[in-house]
C-alpha cells in the first residue's frame, strides 16, 4: 500500500532503513516532568538534532506543532494509564487512529504490556487497531513490555523475543522492545522478529556513555534504531544527545565519536 510506505519514510529515513524516535508521552502518564513542560520548545530541540519522529498524545499536537525548522514525522500515540492507577500496566485506548490522522500523523503507536492482569483488553485493542491502521494505510508502532507476576525479568531474552514477535504477529509495522543487555542476546530477538525492531531507552541512566553504548549494541545486533525518551529530553542538550544517537544509528559511529560531539565545546 503506497500510502503506508509514504509514511513510513516519514519516520523511518528512507536511505538507512532506521529510526531515531524520541517519545513525549509521558505528561499522561507522570505529568509534566522536566523536559516536556514546553512542548514547542522540546520538539524543537529533538528536531535540530536530527530526531527522524516524535511520539506524542493527541492533545498536545497543536500545542508542539511548529511552523519554521527541521521538520520530523508525528507519531499519535493511542494507548495510556496514569502512575496513579491502581493498575499502572493496564493500559487503554484513549484516540482512534481516524483522530490521529485529523491530525495529521504519520504513524499511530499502542502500548501492551503482556502479562499484566489486563493482557486480554490490551491485546484487543492492538489488534483492532492494526485492522483498522492497516485499512488506512497508517503505519503502527506497537510497544510491547513484559510486565506481571509471571515475568521474573523483564530483561530475559526469552520473554523480550517473545514481545517483538507478539507485536509482529498481530500486525505491527514496527515494535518496540526493552533492549537485552548484549549485542549477543538482541540480535536473537531481532532475528525472531520479521519487522523492524527498535529499543526503548527505559529509566533515565547515569551517564551519557551509558546510553551510547546501548545504542551501539543494539544497532551492531541488527536493531532497526531507537526510541529513547527521558534520556533525551531531560539531557542538559537534547539536541546534541539526539544527534549523537543518531551519528551511531545512521552513520555507524563509533561510542568514541558519538561522545566527542556529544562533548565538544
Amino acid at each position: 500500500m503506497i500510502g503506508k510506505e509514504i509514511r513510513l519514510e516519514r519516520i523511518i529515513n528512507r536511505d538507512t532503513g532506521r529510526s531515531v524516535i524520541v517519545p513525549m508521552d509521558h505528561g499522561v502518564s507522570v505529568g509534566p516532568i522536566p523536559g516536556i513542560t514546553k512542548m514547542k520548545d522540546a520538539m524543537s530541540r529533538v528536531a535540530e538534532g536530527g530526531a527522524d519522529a516524535v511520539v506524542v498524545h493527541k492533545g498536545v499536537v497543536a500545542q508542539g506543532h511548529r511552523k519554521q525548522g527541521r521538520d520530523m514525522g508525528l507519531i499519535v500515540h493511542l494507548s495510556a494509564s496514569t502512575a496513579l492507577s491502581l493498575e499502572p500496566n493496564a493500559k487503554t485506548l484513549v484516540c482512534t487512529v481516524g483522530e490521529a490522522i485529523k491530525l495529521g500523523a504519520d504513524g499511530v503507536s499502542v502500548h501492551v504490556n503482556i502479562g499484566d492482569g489486563q493482557e486480554k483488553q490490551m491485546l484487543s485493542d492492538l489488534g483492532y487497531v492494526a485492522q483498522v491502521a492497516s485499512e488506512w494505510g497508517m503505519p503502527l508502532l506497537a510497544m510491547i513490555y513484559p510486565r506481571g507476576a509471571k515475568v521474573k525479568n523483564e530483561y530475559d531474552v526469552e520473554v523480550i523475543r517473545h514481545a517483538a514477535r507478539l507485536g509482529a504477529e498481530l500486525g505491527a509495522d514496527v515494535v518496540k522492545v526493552s533492549y537485552t543487555g548484549s549485542p549477543e542476546s538482541f540480535s536473537q530477538v531481532v532475528e525472531g522478529c520479521h519487522i523492524p525492531v527498535i529499543i526503548a531507552g527505559g529509566p533515565k541512566m547515569e551517564s551519557d556513555r551509558s546510553v551510547l553504548e546501548m545504542v551501539k549494541g543494539a544497532m551492531e545486533a541488527g536493531a532497526a534504531g531507537t526510541s529513547i525518551g527521558r534520556n533525551v529530553f531531560q539531557h542538559p542538550n537534547p539536541t546534541r544527545i539526539v544527534r549523537a544517537l543518531s551519528m551511531i544509528v545512521h552513520e555507524n559511529a563509533s561510542v568514541a565519536e558519538a561522545e566527542a560531539v556529544l562533548n565538544e565545546r
